[in-house]
């Protein structure tokens, strides 16, 4: 199982320089990963950005956005954008999208939250025209244009985010792997067993490749920032903040569980969440499983 790390793009009060040293650090510490989460409606780094600067600041770690609330993106922009990187990065970016279920982040970019999954499918298939190079429509010249450079490898790799039942068909028709949110390892290993089933349903053949995220902190005087991050981050949550505030492993001894408890269950890799801003955090995480 690889293990990742994510940039502290969500927590609070983090620095520019702050994450370009959290980048640097990962990526020479041998991590395999370097991914954001990520929201509208919430004072965090944008994504593409701040991994677009990673990519800058590292020459071999892969970059991973884990993920984009696709149906938010103008699909055309986003295959600029998504293929910018991967050029620019020597083909180290892997585009997580998934539809999410905040209204106050639909509301804001004047999106329903409705037909997000119908407006989802459309986004997938207009993004691999656009990575194919097929042209959008009559340019000002009259000539037809692609919408940006083309991908390395003919294709950005896909991760996609949600329900095993809905992301396994998008997942199979994509050459997609799923990617599941901070949950804790009891939930991973349900839906990872739902996903595999869905997956062979769909027509899946093989292994798909299987994502998962957990939190962490390490270091007892960090125990409180880490805490209050992840509270107002998913304050939205209600009754399951604390589930998710508990969930985070904030000992080497738990990091270290947490890494055999999903290694346990399959999973192809494992993020590391940041909860804290001090780039200190990326050499504890190293020692503690690398």
């Amino acid at each position: 199982m690889k293990i990742g790390i994510g940039l502290p793009n969500t927590v609070l009060h983090t620095t520019g320089d702050e994450m370009l040293a959290w980048a640097t650090r990962a990526d020479e510490r041998g991590f395999s990963t370097l991914a954001t989460i990520d929201r509208i409606v919430y004072p965090s780094y944008d994504s593409l950005i701040s991994l677009a600067a990673a990519a800058g600041a590292t020459s071999r770690i892969g970059l991973l956005t884990n993920v984009l609330l696709g149906p938010l993106y103008e699909p055309y922009l986003l295959a600029k954008q998504s293929a910018s990187l991967d050029q620019l990065s020597g083909g180290r970016f892997t585009l997580g999208l998934g539809v999410g279920s905040r209204g106050d982040d639909y509301r804001a970019m004047h999106r329903e939250l409705s037909d997000r999954g119908k407006r989802f499918d459309d986004e997938l298939e207009l993004l691999h025209r656009a990575w194919a190079g097929e042209p959008v429509e009559p340019s000002i010249d009259g000539e037809p244009h692609g919408a940006g450079p083309l991908p390395t490898n003919g294709a950005i790799p896909l991760l996609i985010g949600g329900q095993p039942r809905h992301v396994a068909p998008r997942a199979v028709k994509y050459g997609a792997g799923w990617t599941i949110g901070g949950g804790g390892v009891d939930m991973a290993r349900a839906g990872t067993e739902t996903f595999r089933a869905a997956w062979a349903e769909a027509g899946g053949l093989g292994e798909p490749c299987i994502v998962a995220l957990t939190y962490f902190s390490l270091g007892e005087d960090n125990v409180d920032e880490s805490r209050a991050n992840l509270a107002s981050y998913y304050a939205y949550l209600t009754e399951w903040v604390d589930g998710i505030v508990n969930s985070a492993p904030r000992t080497q001894e738990a990091v270290t569980e947490t890494v055999k408890a999903f290694e346990d269950i399959g999973i192809d890799e494992l993020i590391f969440d940041a909860t804290v801003r001090d780039p200190g955090q990326v050499d504890l995480l190293a020692d503690a499983v690398l």
